[in-house]
């Protein structure tokens, strides 16, 4: 892939960017000649990176849409204008409806879903002015169903087709919308679903593409190259191109083809969650810890 689009004075927000894919995704963006504006939950780490890339960091939790609102203005008001902005804010939770912890659940979906909308209408009028470029982080969790992680595939599902709606939408407007899609990534997010009794076991069990788990730079590469590019969809890992012209048969080929062995599976992460309980099935790693927090519920992992 060519590596040449740069991002030359271009303000990129980025939501979710004190760790993990926002925050590599920031030093990407500053070498690609863009400023970088973080937004994020835990101001320690933001102020950190933003340091390390000469960028500029806003403390708000991206479901507050008053909060983000206020933070748009102020981020045109100090900057002057916004050209791009990364929805890359999200949070995990594992378990089976019947058993997880309903906070976690609704509080991944709130994030991930209601964040993500409420994140492009507070900087909508920014993009709209420049004619700028709105890009979406969803995931493989779009496209393939995974038991035991149903919130968090219904908020990426979600995000994805609000994207790809509000592409249509902003054609009059000459913003451009985009879609990016990962695989298990190598973040505190994952490796803290690795941990969760339950879906952590699940996953040992995973085999070929969707058993790995992939490294974090290549990925981010390839987001930022879309970003520049202004793609309509990127993929954080190759193979993931090839998914869309299957999708549509997983689900069914998924229950026919493996119903004895999720089955089996499923059932052992359920007792494993009983074991352990409900918080067992919480918002995962440090970034889910600072949503939790956020949101008043209390340590969930």
């Amino acid at each position: 892939m060519s590596r040449g689009a740069t991002l030359d004075g271009k303000i990129v927000v980025i939501t979710g960017a004190a760790r993990g894919i926002g925050a590599l995704l920031a030093e990407k963006v500053a070498a690609r000649g863009g400023v970088p504006v973080l937004i994020g939950l835990e101001p320690g780490p933001l102020a950190e990176v933003a340091a390390r890339v000469d960028g500029h960091w806003w403390e708000v939790d991206v479901t507050d849409a008053d909060r983000m609102a206020e933070t748009a203005n102020a981020i045109v008001a100090t900057l002057g204008r916004v050209d791009m902005v990364v929805a890359n804010a999200g949070a995990a939770s594992g378990g089976t409806l019947l058993l997880a912890d309903p906070r976690a659940y609704e509080r991944t979906i709130e994030v991930n879903l209601l964040g993500s909308i409420r994140t492009a209408r507070a900087f909508l009028p920014a993009l709209i002015a420049a004619k700028g470029h709105f890009l979406q982080i969803a995931s493989l969790a779009a496209m393939v169903p995974a038991p035991l992680m149903g919130a968090y595939c219904a908020s990426k599902s979600g995000v994805e087709a609000f994207a790809h709606c509000l592409a249509g939408e902003l054609v009059p407007h000459e913003v451009t919308v985009g879609v990016a899609y990962l695989s298990w990534t190598d973040t505190d997010m994952v490796r803290g679903a690795d941990q969760l009794r339950g879906l952590g076991d699940m996953r040992k069990g995973l085999r070929g593409p969707l058993g790995k788990t992939y490294p974090l730079e290549p990925a981010v590469d390839r987001i930022v190259e879309g970003l520049a590019r202004r793609s309509l969809h990127v993929y954080g890992q190759g193979f993931l191109a090839l998914i869309p012209f299957v999708r549509g048969v997983l689900p069914g080929l998924m229950l026919r083809v493996g119903r004895r062995e999720i089955g089996r599976q499923v059932r052992q992460a359920e007792t494993r969650i009983r074991d352990a309980g409900q918080l067992s099935t919480g918002l995962v790693g440090p970034g889910g810890q600072a949503a939790a927090a956020s949101a008043g519920t209390g340590e969930t992992s």
